[in-house]
């Protein structure tokens, strides 16, 4: 149909227009058209160089002033646009002519083209189309005639060309759950924040930080295609605020903030005193520290020091008060107190140590002691365990025990057959705790006999005794 318009050729009749009828695209049942793929001026609409815009189609020849067509499709407007189709509807003509109403004929013309292409060869009595396999960044120019059998009547047209392009996903934030929260870190540990967003096509991501530019030599930042990550290595105090993500997509955009805070150990008290002594309690003051670390306190850990052994131990922890009173001090001992702040990072480096010792002074207890009666515990030996009698193996070492018991001391003398075997190296005398031991060394069938151990004090003496036998080894 090169150089005259659908609608121009289904108004000269249905015999002008049989054979062109093979280059026009088919229409589906459904109302919705793909576009064919083969190539050909009549078929939809493909690159062409460029052209002199087109005046209206509606202007370009003057409708049939016959009553026998139908007037043009009313509220002609696009439904739908894709990346690959287009959905336009249209409500039917005021005056559908004497002949009646055969259907609809639609047509897409590019932009900086001449020539319309229909959509349908045959009209179709349906008041919506979807135009698919479309080319992606195409703009078309979009119009619609009501046709009965006397020709098509004036065509609708799209005031504004339709652009293909992708489905716009409106930008999305997902801030992970332990970022909506203040995130908390010590000074010199690793800041790594990974925030995931939605949007589609792929959305320009921007930092702030307390509504200004970031640190470039501090903070480092990596935009994905779904995320966007901020990354400090070594984060300090001054890092603390409010960072704000903010994705944008095609005048759409989205935001979220992360509140940071960066903290470290608090300074000392300024200064602590002893305020007062009495009895066994200290009372003490101190002023909290210039300097809390970035964030609040837990309190404070009060200490103790005894003079004579130098030894700090924790009185009060997470105290919060600065005033207290330590009771229960020893009377006669002096003490020295110092003072840690704490906050989420711990204790402060350093505490505040009071300059005076707090004494506790003795009182003046006048002692009245009570009549006492020393009792005599001397005793006359007396032997508590007597000598067994034993026997034993020639070669092995046997020992004989008993015990006694007497005050003072007694002295132990160690018999064999009534004779004193005092110093003699074969024997070994022991005596502990009242338990008296005499270890034989290696005996032999000589050493068998009577053994006697006697007890000696300025009150008595005792003896015990029992009967050792070595036994000869067996000839074969």
């Amino acid at each position: 149909m090169r150089g005259k318009s659908t609608w121009e050729a289904l108004a000269c009749g249905p015999e002008e227009t049989a054979s062109e009828s093979a280059n026009v695209p088919t229409t589906e049942p459904s109302g919705e058209v793909a576009t064919p793929k083969s190539t050909g001026e009549e078929q939809a609409p493909k690159p062409q160089e460029p052209a002199p815009q087109a005046p209206a189609p509606a202007a370009s020849k003057p409708a049939p002033p016959s009553e026998d067509v139908p007037s043009a499709p009313l509220l002609l407007a696009v439904e739908d646009v894709s990346d690959s189709s287009v959905t336009v509807s249209w409500e039917p003509p005021e005056r559908l002519g004497k002949l009646g109403l055969q259907g609809y004929v639609l047509e897409l013309r590019r932009e900086g083209a001449l020539e319309w292409v229909p959509v349908n060869s045959r009209p179709m009595m349906v008041t919506q189309q979807t135009v698919r396999n479309l080319t992606l960044g195409d703009k078309f120019f979009i119009r619609v005639a009501a046709v009965s059998s006397a020709g098509a009547g004036p065509p609708a047209v799209l005031d504004q060309p339709v652009h293909i392009q992708g489905i716009i996903e409106a930008p999305k934030i997902r801030v992970p759950r332990h970022l909506r929260q203040t995130y908390v870190r010590q000074v010199g540990e690793m800041i790594n924040l990974q925030i995931p967003f939605q949007g589609n096509p792929k959305p320009q991501a921007s930092w702030t930080h307390n509504g200004h530019a970031l640190d470039s030599q501090r903070v480092s930042v990596r935009a994905g295609d779904q995320d966007s990550i901020l990354f400090i290595r070594s984060a300090q105090r001054s890092d603390s605020g409010c960072y704000e993500l903010t994705v944008q997509l095609e005048g759409l955009e989205a935001k979220a903030a992360i509140d940071i805070l960066v903290i470290e150990k608090p300074g000392s008290p300024s200064s602590i005193r002893l305020l007062d002594v009495w009895g066994c309690n200290a009372a003490l003051e101190w002023t909290p520290p210039q300097d809390t670390g970035n964030t609040e306190l837990l309190g404070y850990t009060v200490q103790k020091a005894d003079k004579k052994t130098g030894q700090w131990f924790t009185v009060l922890e997470r105290y919060h008060p600065t005033t207290c009173t330590i009771s229960d001090l020893i009377v006669g001992n002096s003490y020295s107190f110092r003072v840690f702040s704490e906050n989420r990072c711990g204790l402060s480096a350093s505490a505040a140590v009071t300059k005076d010792l707090a004494h506790i002074q003795k009182t003046d207890i006048v002692a009245k002691p009570k009549s006492f009666v020393e009792r005599d515990f001397s005793e006359a030996p007396s032997f508590t365990q007597p000598l067994a009698d034993h026997t034993s193996t020639p070669g092995y070492s046997t020992q004989l025990f008993c015990s006694v018991r007497a005050s003072p001391k007694p002295r132990i003398i160690w018999m064999k057959n009534k004779m004193d075997i005092q110093g003699d190296p074969k024997y070994r005398a022991l005596s502990e705790q009242g338990v008296c031991t005499l270890e034989i060394r290696k005996p032999s069938p000589f050493d068998s006999g009577v053994y006697t151990c006697k007890a000696i004090n300025v009150l008595g003496e005792a003896s015990v005794d029992c009967r050792l036998e070595v036994k000869a080894s067996a000839t074969h």
